[in-house]
């Protein structure tokens, strides 16, 4: 792999999902692997009120809060709320999902990596209206 400049043009936005995150959520890749690279980076924005599907990351996660309130949820743990300069380590193959609160945006980097099959995300079902309405602890 060569040292190369990845420049803002290069990446356009695209809607998320909707198999795999609730209301609006835009997605902006940051950075694609390369081989031997295994790492993604990409850039979220949440509408307020959006949020991914319970997922988990087959070699972890980590989310970094450019912007706005969000809230996070590991499976069997109190709803958290996120904030601008927040980081939330995520460990490999835990059940959780991270959206914006019901009323503001959020926008965060999130950052993944495959494992040696390739794997990286699997996705499950749609977070409750409950579950995400819960008040942050």
């Amino acid at each position: 792999m060569k040292p190369r400049i990845v420049r803002a043009n290069e990446s356009q936005t695209k809607i998320a999902p909707n198999d795999m995150f609730v209301g609006q959520v835009l997605q902006d890749q940051v950075f694609v692997p390369e081989d031997p690279s295994r790492l993604r980076v990409t850039r979220v924005t949440f509408t307020p009120g959006g949020r991914t599907n319970w997922h988990a990351h087959a070699v972890g996660q980590i989310l970094y809060v450019l912007s706005g309130v969000g809230r996070y949820q590991m499976e069997g743990g109190p709803v958290e709320e996120i904030r601008p300069g927040d980081t939330v380590v995520i460990p490999p193959n835990t059940r959780h999902w991270h959206g914006a609160a019901p009323d503001q945006m959020m926008c965060h980097l999130a950052l993944s990596e495959s494992d040696d099959q390739g794997n990286a995300t699997t996705w499950q079902e749609a977070v409750s209206d409950p579950d995400y309405t819960t008040a942050p602890a």
